[in-house]
């Protein structure tokens, strides 16, 4: 049994900054719910005005007609969802607000959101972090490949994803 304790590592010892790791988590989740809760009452109190300001004007009318769209159809379904879509993240909340979906479904789904998306995303990537370093202090070299591959499976996917979307593009 002396052995096992050895080669897994005990959960809750994990820290960061001398605070236990689910402390750091908890705080993220309650610190995101409360920017999204902002998000909300800005746009809401903006409304149609936020797409006159200077980052309104930057993006194209069609993506945020698309993002309207989402919201339209999905209300607080989409604001759940948008936690998983690294762009949507920080930008439908705004746009739900502007269009003023209902507040206490938005609340409900921020909240959802934030109690599964933030502790999934903090922990793998935890994970991920803690075990690249582990096979960088055993390997370099293999830590090495292993960055080169993850770079060019990244760089790859982008390349295909941007094919495809000329293709459609030029297709409709």
């Amino acid at each position: 049994m002396r052995h096992l304790a050895i080669v897994i590592p005990d959960p809750t010892r994990a820290s960061l900054f001398g605070l236990p790791y689910w402390v750091i988590v908890a705080v993220g989740a309650v610190a995101l719910f409360g920017a999204f809760q902002a998000y909300y009452w800005i746009g809401h109190k903006l409304g149609d005005t936020l797409y006159e300001s200077r980052v309104g004007r930057k993006l194209p009318r069609e993506r945020i007609r698309s993002v309207e769209r989402v919201v339209e159809k999905w209300g607080a379904l989409a604001v759940y969802a948008c936690f998983w879509v690294p762009v949507l993240r920080h930008t439908l909340p705004w746009v739900a607000g502007a269009l003023r979906i209902s507040y206490p479904w938005y609340v409900v789904a921020s909240a959802l959101g934030c109690l599964t998306w933030v502790p999934v995303t903090s922990f793998a990537l935890y994970s991920v972090l803690w075990g690249w370093l582990e096979l960088a202090a055993h390997s370099p070299l293999a830590a090495a490949v292993a960055a080169v591959i993850l770079i060019s499976g990244v760089a790859a996917f982008v390349v295909w994803r941007r094919r495809r979307k000329s293709e459609k593009a030029l297709v409709t």
